[in-house]
């Protein structure tokens, strides 16, 4: 990058952008001349490197150059440009863009995607950029934090001027008269933001800035549904997920039922109560649904019990084309519908299902989608990693022996909804997604196939494996599917 220019005509030297360990991160040498890298209990292995490169690599605590780690040459600059991408693959690092003169921090960037790697566009003086509708500024602790559901990285804001500046770009500003400003920090810094999507170009005269920042499956978003659907999956933020007990010591545990209301009470179990012959299929089976996390693999659901339990759960039955009716008299477009054997949002039934398949009789393992028009199934090409790791985030998920049989995945394809509802399209989804994995569970039951219903998915290992952008069609559930273990 140039450096920039300040309004005295004097150039100031571009800011530098370091390569540092997290701060919960330490570097630990063994005797055997191998490295690893220590944090929360936990140890990762980074291999074996010389002792001149292990004493270097602990400089990484304060923080690296990237650029040396870039244009290394030497045998032991080739060392720790090798184990800093390591650590980078693993999600340990952070980088920090301080000024030339005096080292102060201005941002420090952290990754919220595996692999992440600061990469400033070239940006020009003559480039016109807007923050991304999606981006925010936020309280985090005792700072300020800048982050968007699209961006691969966080931005912890050190120098309040940064924050100004930022502000600024609420409105299209061109670059050559941004840097003027005062305590502009050079073209890295919205570099860096436009690589992770928290900026984007637009020309000298646009009318729709919502239009103008990306396709129309991203134009239909709410930004409240964007940020709930990356923070509460995995693969695009860094936060910890899961039962973590992240209360505990702070409130004591909620009850497992809510201290009765005062007043008067009518006892239903007198109106309610059913002789045991009269029980119903469906009492039955709802009696009989459990979660199962353990499955036999000597005894794998067949092919012919899947296609029954995807005929019965998620089927296209019908298909009706309607206009869009306003109610005063005029009408819209001509909309497609469907009707299938579980109740979806305005008939909408934007789900689809993805099955990952480990072990099942007939059925070759692999990665597929189920046609519900055609009842099939139509196998997608995935590397034999990416499959592996769908499954074992699975069984991590659900804290089991071994991955499920088959894992479905519950991807939805936002526009359907979105398109017609605003503010409550992402909780409709997931409420349809309630609905379908009830309606899993005792198709399950009912054919004496068990499974589990799972909390978490990574939406960025699933667009690999799909080629889909995470706001075009993205998992919204899973379920984990397989003939339990007798012990089970």
């Amino acid at each position: 990058m140039r450096a920039s220019r300040t309004k005295s005509g004097r150039q100031s030297a571009a800011p530098v952008i370091s390569a540092r360990l997290n701060e919960r991160v330490t570097l630990e040498t063994r005797a055997d001349g191998s490295i690893a890298a220590c944090f929360d209990g936990y140890s990762v292995e980074l291999g074996k490197c010389s002792a001149r490169a292990a004493k270097r690599a602990q400089a990484l605590h304060a923080g690296l150059p990237i650029g040396r780690i870039t244009l290394a040459r030497s045998g032991v600059d080739k060392e720790i440009a090798q184990l800093v991408r390591l650590l980078a693959r693993r999600g340990l690092l952070e980088y920090r863009l301080a000024s030339a003169r005096g080292g102060k921090d201005l941002l420090v960037v952290e990754p919220q995607v595996a692999e992440y790697w600061p990469q400033p566009t070239r940006l020009r003086a003559v480039d016109t950029v807007v923050l991304s509708r999606f981006a925010y500024l936020r309280r985090r602790g005792g700072g300020m934090v800048l982050e968007s559901p699209m961006a691969t990285a966080l931005f912890r804001i050190c120098d309040p001027a940064i924050a100004s500046t930022i502000a600024m770009l609420s409105t299209p500003h061109q670059l050559g008269k941004l840097r003027r400003e005062r305590g502009f920090a050079g073209l890295t810094l919205p570099g860096l933001l436009f690589d992770s999507r928290v900026l984007f170009k637009v020309g000298p005269k646009v009318d729709n800035l919502r239009s103008a920042e990306g396709e129309p499956k991203l134009v239909v978003w709410d930004f409240h549904d964007l940020v709930f659907h990356t923070h509460s999956t995995e693969g695009r933020q860094a936060n910890p997920l899961g039962g973590r007990y992240p209360f505990l010591g702070n409130i004591p545990p909620p009850p497992a039922v809510r201290p009765g209301w005062s007043g008067d009470e009518i006892d239903l179990r007198v109106f309610a109560a059913e002789p045991e012959t009269t029980t119903s299929a469906l009492t039955t089976l709802l009696n009989q649904r459990r979660s199962t996390r353990d499955f036999d693999d000597e005894r794998p659901i067949s092919v012919a019990e899947l296609a029954l339990l995807l005929e019965r759960t998620a089927r296209v039955r019908s298909k009706w084309t309607s206009a869009l009716d306003f109610g005063d008299g005029t009408f819209g477009p001509e909309i497609d519908y469907t009707s299938r054997p579980y109740p979806s949002a305005g008939s909408g039934y934007e789900l689809e299902l993805y099955l990952a398949v480990a072990n099942c009789k007939g059925l070759e393992r692999g990665f597929y989608h189920y046609d519900a028009d055609r009842h099939a199934l139509v196998r997608i090409g995935v590397h034999e990693q990416q499959l592996y790791a769908l499954l074992e985030n699975a069984s991590f998920a659900m804290g089991a022996p071994a991955p499920p049989q088959i894992l479905i995945t519950l991807a939805a394809r936002f526009d359907r909804i979105c398109w017609k509802y605003s503010g409550i399209a992402y909780s409709l989804i997931l409420k349809d997604v309630g609905v379908v994995l009830q309606t899993l569970y005792l198709a399950a039951t009912d054919l004496g196939l068990a499974g589990c219903a799972i909390g978490t998915g990574n939406i960025d290992l699933f667009a690999k494996m799909t080629g889909q952008e995470i706001y075009a069609e993205g998992p919204v559930g899973q379920f984990a599917l397989g003939r339990a273990a007798k012990s089970a």
